[in-house]
């Protein structure tokens, strides 16, 4: 029995990653959400259970995200609000009982803000972050969670429900709505978070009876039945914060991470080929109609089911999400906390469930639940993380774009240059200007390419991402056998790329191609072309002193014109022009730049 298992475990290990390599590897992607949630109810992900001090609170996240970023995640999902608490400095909630050991006793360095660290630590590392809410949880076990005097089911018992040993506020108060809303609004507008997100938590799993009687006597003109009814006052609170969100912050995004199954097709023919627990009349969570209406900008169905699952398939519920997205982005929610005791996956289920999202047109990334499993050092997190960095995450990517939350992409980075020095070259480029729609670069990309021209939509090309600094040192500038070539791009807070800079290069030589002074030009200048020689594309840079009509041609040796690069103005400052001399024979070329009622000619 031992050496059978050590057999599969081989095969897993060796054999698997052979067969999925060229799929995952050959072709990356450059956009894609890679998510982790960060659950702090109950301490699952953070704080640890137990540490009640900020400063070691704020090393243990640091070294959370780190881990989220060497295992190539780009977003968190950072809960802030477990039950109608906060960690966070609020006016209108009481400190979380999972942050400090009681609710509502506030952390030992007054201005310690765990939501400010978990933002500054998100863009130290390259985390989008979403404040997660659970809207209507406010008591997560009677007989055993803190509560403060000053927590909303102490001073609004009329707004709660009880289910057992759970309390929650009740949807149907429009009262209740209000306070929501306000909760979150004022995150929205003190903090500069990404996105809101909310979890599957609406009416509770365990069902309701009869706890809401009064409320739906009381605030039901239109007579619905209390099924619709109840999916109206989620409805009503979903479309509420549409609004007040986009209309406060429109690069808010707003999404949801729903029970995985919205109707059986046993229920309704637009629903799923499962069997499973609906959120359409369990939770009366009309997911598919937020969708529909444009509510949310996102969802994030927890399919946390097998592929082949009868109940629940995996690979029936992906692409039923996938066709019901509505034009709205789908991620989906990954169980890889049951790659570990006591489900016990095999790592190449979760491989191969990222593989069948990537095959759907509108599935645009995972969440992972939880953050914590991509730090332990049992065994099984270290095949997870080796897995997916040589697998599914071979390299760091962008988050995927929403054209209708910011469709402008920024200015491009200007006069990009190369000082070289011994053994390294220093790159170093303008800031872009603003954009058309008033909002400037927040990251550089650097682009390197040993030829041309300079595949920009391969991310394997992308070499550097600086948040703040226009500026990297790179060793392989002094390769003394291979031409580089280097241009930058432009990234806005929805990470919209600009259009890349000049492109410059360093010749065998170690020489700057293009020459190393890059500010506006006071003369008339033609450039040596590089590479020199060239097969088949190189790059003919030059300078104008004046805004001027402009001719740039090429000829062979005989004088014939065999082709025409640059035929019109061109405003004062540098220029590069890429010529393709794919299509000619090989020989002796000349170039002429005609400008400022001046000609230059330079051989090739």
């Amino acid at each position: 029995m031992p050496f059978r298992f050590r057999f599969h475990s081989l095969l897993v290990i060796y054999v698997f990653p052979l067969i999925l390599h060229a799929q995952f590897v050959s072709n990356p992607l450059k956009r894609e959400l890679r998510g982790a949630w960060v659950a702090t109810v109950s301490n699952i992900d953070w704080p640890l259970l137990g540490d009640y001090s900020p400063a070691s609170q704020v090393t243990s996240l640091s070294t959370l995200f780190d881990s989220l970023s060497k295992a190539r995640i780009n977003a968190v999902f950072f809960q802030i609000r477990p039950s109608c608490d906060a960690l966070y400095k609020s006016q209108l909630e009481p400190w979380s009982q999972w942050l400090t050991g009681t609710q509502g006793v506030a952390p030992s360095d007054t201005s310690y803000d765990p939501l400010k660290e978990a933002i500054r630590l998100a863009r130290t590392y390259n985390l989008e972050l979403h404040a997660w809410f659970n809207p209507y949880r406010a008591v997560v076990n009677t007989t055993s969670s803190s509560v403060a005097t000053t927590h909303i089911s102490v001073t609004h018992p009329e707004w709660i429900l009880t289910f057992g040993t759970l309390k929650m506020l009740d949807p149907g108060l429009p009262a209740v709505r209000e306070y929501v809303a306000s909760v979150i609004m004022d995150v929205v507008s003190r903090y500069d978070i990404d996105g809101v997100h909310f979890d599957d938590y609406f009416y509770p799993y365990s069902g309701v009876t009869s706890e809401d009687s009064a409320t739906y006597a009381n605030y039901n003109p239109l007579g619905m039945t209390p099924e619709d009814w109840r999916r109206d006052n989620v409805n009503k609170l979903i479309s509420m914060l549409n609004d007040s969100i986009h209309a406060a912050k429109s690069r808010v995004k707003f999404g949801v991470s729903p029970f995985g199954i919205w109707m059986n097709q046993s229920s309704n023919p637009l629903g799923s080929a499962t069997a499973g627990t609906q959120s359409y009349s369990a939770l009366y969570a009309d997911t598919r109609r937020w969708l529909q209406e444009g509510w949310v900008d996102y969802m994030a169905p927890q399919v946390y089911w097998l592929r082949g699952y009868t109940i629940a398939d995996y690979s029936i519920l992906v692409p039923w999400w996938d066709q019901n997205s509505f034009s709205r982005h789908i991620y989906i929610g990954q169980a890889t906390y049951r790659l570990f005791p006591s489900y016990n996956w095999p790592v190449y289920e979760l491989i191969q469930q990222i593989a069948l999202n990537r095959q759907q047109t509108n599935v645009y990334g995972s969440i992972h639940f939880s953050a914590k499993y991509f730090q332990r050092s049992a065994y099984a997190s270290k095949q997870l993380n080796d897995s997916l960095r040589s697998l599914s995450y071979t390299h760091r990517v962008l988050l995927p774009t929403m054209a209708w939350r910011d469709s402008v992409p920024p200015a491009a980075p200007e006069s990009l240059k190369i000082q070289k020095g011994s053994g390294y070259g220093l790159v170093s480029w303008n800031p872009s200007p603003t954009a058309s729609d008033g909002e400037g670069a927040t990251q550089y990309l650097l682009y390197r390419s040993y030829t041309l021209p300079i595949d920009f939509s391969d991310i394997r090309n992308a070499v550097f991402r600086g948040t703040s600094t226009n500026w990297v040192e790179d060793t392989r500038f002094n390769y003394p056998d291979e031409y580089v070539y280097v241009a930058a791009t432009a990234l806005d807070r929805h990470q919209n790329e600009s259009a890349p800079s000049n492109i410059m290069g360093i010749s065998p030589g170690g020489t700057v191609g293009t020459g190393g002074e890059q500010d506006l030009p006071v003369t008339f200048r033609l450039h040596q072309n590089f590479p020199n020689p060239f097969n088949p594309v190189t790059i003919i840079p030059f300078e104008l002193g004046m805004e001027s009509p402009v001719s740039l041609r090429v000829y062979d040796v005989l004088g014939r014109e065999v082709a025409t690069l640059t035929d019109g103005v061109e405003s004062a400052g540098y220029h590069q022009v890429q010529f393709d001399a794919g299509r000619l024979t090989s020989g002796t070329y000349f170039y002429r730049l005609v400008a400022e009622g001046k000609v230059m000619t330079k051989k090739m």
